[in-house]
């Protein structure tokens, strides 16, 4: 089946769950179309990679602490010598603290061994520890590399909801502007049908002779302007639909698009508050330190701390113990004795350590700014939802003011379309009075949609994750 079929089977097949029937068209629900955002759009797919790749870094610096097996075999032999036939299988277990456990076994043979690596012709046995007592006993590289990858594991979780809240807020906007472009088109649609009734009803007028032939000209140009606001009040509706479009995927890999006839929810509010999870919430409430910007700042900085621990140890002198019981007979407890044995001690340390304390200040710079970092974003948080949630309440009163406005005009125009009936008004008052009417009811589309890109970005500074889900069991097989 070629893909444009699929599409459209696909986009039938969506219509009944997503959108409920009404009267004279099918309307996309907010909730239902933010729920497919959430489970479907690739980029909100994409925010879970970044907890994958923080799975795969944490197993990655696990592996330093994986045991290994090293085994060397060497053998040599020229003209019928066998110069030397050297073994060497260890096996070591890297522990937290700087110590490693290791067990190993020796057996060299040859004409040419070097009386040092002479051995019992069975070979040799060892067992012991290796301990540093200086750089790294109490953090190394591996130790820190894990801690660095769970921090990191814990941040990648704060920006995976990052990423997921700002891909909803950005389709929310895109929505709430196809509402807006909804609610201009049926304010046109509405009065392009009063404008064409009136043009009727003044033309039989002035046919009948009760109107002069101008008021025909007057009321057809009022007619014009109407069809041009809502030819482009239908433009603007397609383009909004398209831009809520882009948000529709299905799986993730299959982009759907809204068919002609679809509407968006003619009062969303409600379902906006609810679905955003801002109904009832108060400022008050607000804790930041559960915020996702703020626990990905704090795991960056842990990491930050993990890294300057590490460089300051890394001032310490590089002291390294090494002791291996010895015997020829492994099972054998009694052949464990204190006075066999290998061991060795190592020291290393540069004499200026500029490298090491270059390192460290660098390190310490780094967590500097990233606690900067943090207490301008908490103040910035505090600040930016204060300052929407009062936005949003005052857009709640303009809108309302807006209302009760574009109700006076409707009933101006009323008053003036009785008057011109009686012969007591003229056509010029009556397309004033609905001028100033269709500008009222647009304006106050444009508070509503100002008041929803308001809840949308306070959700969005809220770093909010709403429970969603989609019912694709029963959607016919999508």
């Amino acid at each position: 089946m070629r893909w444009s079929g699929l599409l459209m089977i696909l986009g039938l097949l969506l219509v009944p769950k997503m959108m409920r029937a009404q009267a004279d068209s099918l309307e996309l629900g907010y909730r239902e179309y933010l729920a497919y955002v959430k489970n479907y759009h690739p980029v909100a797919r994409q925010a879970g990679l970044l907890l994958d790749a923080a799975e795969a870094e944490l197993l990655r610096s696990r592996g330093g602490f994986d045991p290994k097996l090293e085994v060397d075999l060497e053998r040599k032999e020229f003209k019928g010598t066998e110069y030397y036939d050297r073994l060497n299988a260890t096996f070591k277990i890297p522990t937290w603290f700087g110590i490693e456990l290791k067990g190993q076994f020796e057996q060299n043979e040859g004409d040419f061994i070097n009386p040092a690596e002479s051995l019992p012709s069975d070979g040799l046995y060892s067992a012991g520890v290796s301990v540093d007592v200086g750089r790294g006993l109490w953090i190394n590289e591996r130790m820190a590399t894990l801690r660095k990858a769970r921090y990191f594991m814990e941040q990648s979780l704060a920006d995976q909801e990052l990423l997921l809240n700002d891909i909803l807020f950005e389709a929310s906007r895109a929505y709430f502007n196809w509402v807006r472009a909804h609610r201009d088109l049926d304010v046109y649609s509405e009065f392009l049908e009063n404008a064409r009734r009136r043009y009727d009803g003044i033309v039989r007028s002035a046919a009948a002779g009760d109107l002069a032939a101008i008021d025909t000209v007057e009321a057809g140009i009022a007619l014009r302007n109407r069809e041009l606001g809502l030819e482009q009040a239908r433009l603007a509706s397609l383009k909004a639909s398209l831009e809520v479009s882009n948000y529709l995927w299905l799986d993730g890999n299959l982009p759907l698009e809204i068919r002609e006839g679809v509407r968006p929810e003619s009062e969303p509010e409600p379902s906006v508050q609810q679905t955003l999870g801002l109904l009832g919430w108060d400022p008050d409430s607000l804790d930041l330190e559960m915020h996702p910007k703020m626990r990905s700042l704090e795991n960056k900085i842990r990491s930050l701390e993990v890294d300057q621990r590490l460089k300051a140890n890394q001032l310490l002198p590089q002291i390294s113990l090494e002791y291996n019981f010895l015997t020829e007979a492994p099972r054998e407890l009694g052949t464990y004795e204190t006075q066999n044995f290998k061991g060795g001690l190592t020291f290393r340390m540069p004499l200026f350590l500029r490298k090491e304390r270059g390192a460290l200040k660098l390190a310490r710079v780094k967590v500097a700014e990233a606690g900067l970092e943090r207490l301008n974003a908490q103040l910035s948080l505090r600040n930016k939802v204060q300052s929407l949630f009062n936005e949003s309440r005052s857009l709640g009163v303009q809108f309302s003011l807006g209302e009760t406005i574009a109700g006076d005009y409707q009933r101006l125009l009323e008053a003036e379309e009785r008057k011109f009936g009686f012969g007591e008004s003229s056509l010029f008052l009556v397309n004033t009075r609905e001028s100033r009417l269709i500008d009222a009811r647009l304006k106050v589309n444009e508070l509503q949609n100002k008041r929803l890109d308001a809840q949308a970005e306070l959700f969005q500074v809220l770093a909010i994750i709403p429970e969603l889900a989609t019912d694709m069991e029963a959607a016919n097989g999508i």
